[in-house]
């Protein structure tokens, strides 16, 4: 499939006849504007003809779904993954922020009343993914004709969730108005008393009266959730982070729902910027689009393909294509595989000094030999990307989904620079 735009740079029907397409670059009537997905541009007043095209959007926390279709054709399909290390980032950022506070200037109590936060405010990790989404829709719409977007959003029910794995009732009506933490004052003291008030660890034999509340995960990972803190004596406490103490194997952290939760804050973040970018949205539900696959019989074990890493690549992409109202549309096998990247690091130098107080960098050269980190090269007539580089002009080459090329590293010399990298590295699988 070659997605076509016009004289102004308008979007067209894609085509697949392969031979005109050859015809109009080789005579000079059309351009290539993109590589992957192959985009080219007219050069040349044409028609403006188009038909109805419905994009679906299987929208998620870590992989986003995309299909765009027509009653009986699939035109584009991609899975896309999303960064997932915004929150340890903002976490190093901070930690050095305040480490280079305390070395360079005086004391300075901290201040918490100075931050106001706009009405609709997300939290970076949140509003990331959020324009992730935004920025996938919009990439579709540059390279076709889309008359209607569908996307999916999922509201879940944390309460049942856990009722389901604990084998506790459900609750009802104003039951979900009186939690576990309801008449506490906060967090701390409702694990307190939780655990009755001892130490889980030693269970009062170190006659230790002070009580601290430990992070079972570190609260960049786990955060304040009651099912990630346990009560712990002081004695405990800190011979645990000293490495004397060892918390018994019962003491483990209960299920995470950060991406339940995430999807329930930025559901209708995605869904309202997009009615206010596009004429016709709509929304759909996810038991609608478990229900259409059914039907079509667009099982699991059909989208099962990378048996390598064991996952279901094509999952996301036939939800999308049940989402976007034309389950039985024909595809040729061929999906977009896209994966979101960090553009910059601003962490000029390592956290860790050397010896004599040298502080070592943290960025490697921007170009080396000519070749830029995540550049799309071509080695023994294959596409990978460039994941490592070395200032000796050798090169660490991957597949898109992180499998190496080879052990050892790859000299420049054998490498072809086919594009420079964007924010999004694209690669083509064709499906069997």
């Amino acid at each position: 499939m070659v997605y076509v735009l016009s004289e102004n740079g308008q979007p067209l029907m894609p085509t697949g006849n392969h031979a005109k397409v050859r015809m109009l670059l080789k005579s000079g009537r059309a351009v290539v504007v993109k590589r992957c997905p192959f985009t080219i541009k007219l050069l040349y007043k044409s028609t403006t003809y188009t038909q109805k095209i419905t994009l679906g959007v299987d929208a998620g926390s870590k992989h986003v779904g995309l299909s765009a279709t027509t009653e009986n054709k699939v035109l584009y399909e991609a899975d896309v993954e999303l960064r997932n290390d915004v929150v340890d980032l903002l976490s190093a950022r901070r930690e050095l922020r305040r480490s280079r506070r305390n070395r360079k200037t005086r004391y300075r109590a901290a201040r918490f009343n100075n931050r106001r936060r706009k009405d609709g405010w997300l939290a970076p990790s949140v509003q990331n993914k959020v324009d992730s989404h935004l920025t996938l829709v919009r990439k579709v719409h540059e390279i076709l004709p889309i008359t209607k977007v569908v996307v999916e959003v999922a509201a879940f029910d944390i309460q049942k969730i856990k009722a389901d794995m604990e084998d506790l009732k459900h609750l009802e009506g104003t039951d979900y108005q009186h939690g576990v933490q309801m008449g506490f004052w906060n967090v701390r003291e409702y694990v307190l008393f939780r655990d009755g008030h001892k130490c889980q660890c030693c269970k009062g034999k170190s006659k230790d009266p002070v009580l601290n509340v430990h992070h079972i995960e570190s609260r960049k990972v786990g955060g304040n959730a009651p099912n990630n803190l346990v009560t712990l004596c002081e004695t405990c406490h800190k011979g645990y982070h000293s490495g004397a103490v060892k918390l018994p194997k019962s003491i483990r952290r209960g299920m995470s729902f950060r991406d339940v939760t995430f999807m329930g804050i930025m559901r209708w973040a995605f869904y309202n910027t997009l009615k206010e970018q596009y004429p016709d949205v709509s929304l759909t539900y996810g038991y609608i689009t478990k229900n259409v696959r059914i039907e079509n019989g667009l099982s699991v074990k059909e989208a099962e393909h990378d048996s390598s890493k064991k996952t279901y690549l094509l999952n996301h992409v036939i939800d999308a294509r049940c989402i976007s109202g034309n389950p039985k549309s024909v595809s040729d096998g061929t999906v977009y595989y896209m994966r979101k990247v960090r553009c910059h690091n601003r962490q000029i130098h390592k956290s860790k000094v050397l010896k004599g107080g040298i502080r070592k960098r943290n960025q490697a050269d921007y170009f080396v030999k000519g070749f830029r980190l995540f550049d799309t090269v071509q080695y023994k007539g294959n596409l990978y990307f460039i994941m490592g580089r070395r200032s000796s002009g050798f090169f660490d080459i991957r597949v898109l989904d992180g499998t190496k090329v080879n052990k050892g590293s790859i000299s420049y010399r054998k490498l072809l620079l086919v594009s420079t990298p964007s924010k999004y590295l694209t690669e083509r699988k064709v499906m069997a």
